[in-house]
């Protein structure tokens, strides 16, 4: 099935209508004026200026912040797409009245200066001189906006952050709100080949090595020739130096490797930590009239899907809408086990322009009358819609005899022991590779091979359709021969013909099992976990604790003949580190009586 927006109920207007509703009026130009920006410090940023041709009077503009070139040179007589980043973003706005300006963040692309960080906050206050000299260019009617996918969709919040008066709307698609635990330290556990695989694509970038760059699908064009010169570089002089700086970037891997607690700040710079790099840390300063669009997938990484509901109830007061799909990182697939192609048919620039019509070019768009929520149920392969993010009504499975899961608890307390298997993994095909720069094209296919060495719990056939939409729980009572260990919990339907298909997940460190409130800056509809060193403790071997593991967010129908069925894993060797290291816990299970596991599920009748 696809996820085409087209005949879907959840939409007055749907946003293919909407796009084929409003035709391009004006000349996308053949190139940008491109040009350098010195900042405060000195440090001369890399610009591209995108005018529509044929507009008269001054225009709202928009900003892609970026450090994947905000332009790429083309070998002699080569072809291909210069802006690969950016592109689709060019050709939607620019021909209907926006301006573009694409910017290399400092120490990527032709500007000049040095990362000292992933998301520096020197990058924010770049983008707030950048939106000062946008909105003193004769061409611009002094509103601004901003999108990008992943780290620029992150830099639209930082922008949004700088309280800029002119900043109107930001998009960020498919973007962190906490670097963290939606990126690097899902569950507390570092992710081992992520920051490996980024930084072979960032010095691949940075360091303009064409010869590790074409390793990577998104820029595998051999007619790539490098970071475009601007305008007033035409030999390239400015640009070779500029690179020459980049050498001194930051390497990701070791600068990762300083945040094993959220909010730990570096042991050189105290004013510096993972909250630093995530925008929800500075969202008090976004205003209340600029209108926020969230968007991800349910396969969008470790936790990008997670980054964009608490981007919606946290930013309450605002003007936002969140729109969940069945995509991957950055939407380049259509999820789903039942789609009808790779490719995703929704019309997502369809609901970008109307968005940025509605709040930055002042359009009657009829977007006031659409709901805020909407998001795609699979299995069920169908869009729906909801004022506010879901809460469904709760149904409590509980983990009993015989590996059940059964809604009556058992009186009599029994256990399964399980032990950590540091050698098996859950593939290659999975949530995982798309946000390190892997071209992935199916997810999951394999799964029924990774869950069946797992203790697994599994339901009885369903007796109708339940639609599954919002964050289960895994609330086990355990034990570990271990002071640490990892925990990851996998959510399963297994299909009246015995097909096994992969739901959703949840892990966690069981070092950081405590919860706390959630801060008015990172607001969730699951268990917070602060991750901070001083809430971190240790087990005590051998004592049982209740642990509730959140998985990360699904919508997903179970269907009738049907039997859900959870698994637990004490490791997954092919994305996560060990915990602890070589030394494998024995994990003990309870079930019934006093200290009953269960499973409990957001679920409604289909």
């Amino acid at each position: 099935m696809p996820d085409s927006d087209r005949d879907s109920a959840a939409w007055v207007v749907p946003p293919s209508a909407y796009l084929e509703g409003r035709p391009a009026a004006f000349t996308l130009p053949a190139m940008p004026a491109s040009r350098y920006l010195a900042m405060r410090d000195g440090c001369r940023i890399a610009i591209d200026t995108w005018l529509p041709q044929g507009v008269t009077g001054p225009v709202p503009a928009v900003m892609v912040i970026t450090p994947y070139y905000r332009r790429f040179s083309l070998r002699e007589g080569g072809t291909g797409d210069v802006t690969p980043n950016a592109g689709k973003f060019i050709n939607l706005l620019v021909p209907r009245g926006y301006a573009v300006v694409v910017v290399d963040v400092r120490g990527t692309g032709a500007s000049f200066g040095t990362r000292d960080a992933f998301r520096s906050p020197k990058e924010r206050e770049d983008s707030r001189e950048i939106a000062d000299w946008i909105v003193a260019q004769p061409w611009s009617n002094g509103r601004i906006g901003a999108t990008g996918i992943s780290y620029p969709g992150a830099a639209s919040d930082f922008l949004a952050s700088t309280g800029h008066p002119a900043v109107k709307a930001i998009a960020p698609l498919f973007a962190v709100w906490d670097t963290y635990a939606d990126n690097y330290y899902p569950g507390g556990i570092l992710l081992k080949n992520l920051a490996k695989t980024y930084d072979d694509l960032m010095v691949a970038l940075d360091h303009d090595r064409r010869d590790l760059l074409r390793n990577f699908v998104y820029f595998a064009n051999p007619d790539l020739a490098g970071p475009a010169p601007v305008d007033e570089d035409p030999d390239g002089t400015l640009l070779a130096q500029a690179l020459q700086e980049h050498l001194g970037n930051f390497r990701q891997p070791d600068f990762m490797a300083e945040f094993r607690f959220r909010e730990d700040p570096l042991p050189y710079d105290a004013s510096f930590s993972s909250a630093s790099f995530s925008p929800y840390s500075v969202s008090p300063g976004i205003r209340k009239d600029v209108a926020v669009l969230a968007c991800s997938g349910w396969m969008d990484g470790a936790g990008y899907a997670n980054g964009a509901i608490s981007r919606f109830l946290t930013l309450r007061d605002n003007p936002v809408h969140l729109l969940l799909g069945p995509w991957d990182h950055g939407a380049r697939c259509n999820v789903s086990p039942w789609r009808s192609r790779v490719e995703p048919e929704f019309a997502l620039l369809g609901e970008l322009l109307r968005f940025f019509d509605h709040y930055l070019g002042g359009r009657d768009t009829g977007l006031g009358a659409e709901r805020r929520v909407h998001y795609f149920s699979l299995h069920g392969e169908e869009w729906r819609a909801d004022d506010a993010w879901p809460d469904l009504p709760v149904t409590r499975l509980h983990l009993g005899p015989g590996h059940t899961l059964r809604e009556a608890p058992s009186g009599e307390e029994t256990e399964d022991a399980m032990r950590a298997d540091f050698s098996r993994g859950t593939g290659h095909g999975t949530r995982y590779e798309r946000i390190a720069g892997i071209n992935s094209t199916t997810y999951h296919a394999d799964w029924a091979e990774h869950e069946a060495p797992m203790p697994c719990w599994t339901s009885g056939p369903l007796d109708t359709d339940l639609e599954c939409t919002g964050h289960g729980i895994a609330d086990l009572w355990l034990s570990s021969s271990e002071p640490d260990a990892a925990i990851f919990a996998y959510l399963s339907e297994i299909e009246a013909d015995g097909a096994v298909r992969y739901v959703t997940e949840g892990l966690l460190r069981a070092l950081h099992r405590r919860e706390s409130p959630a801060p008015e800056t990172y607001r969730t509809a699951w268990p917070f976990r602060s991750f901070h060193r001083a809430d971190a403790r240790p087990l005590t071997p051998g004592q049982a604790e209740r642990i509730r593991i959140p998985l990360l967010p699904i919508s997903w129908v179970f269907r009738k003949g049907s039997r859900i069925r959870l698994s637990l894993a004490g490791a997954d060797a092919d994305h996560c580190v060990q915990i602890p290291h070589g030394r494998p816990p024995r994990l003990t299970i309870l079930q019934g009586g006093e200290r009953a596991s269960a499973l409990d599920l957001p679920l409604r009748p289909r």
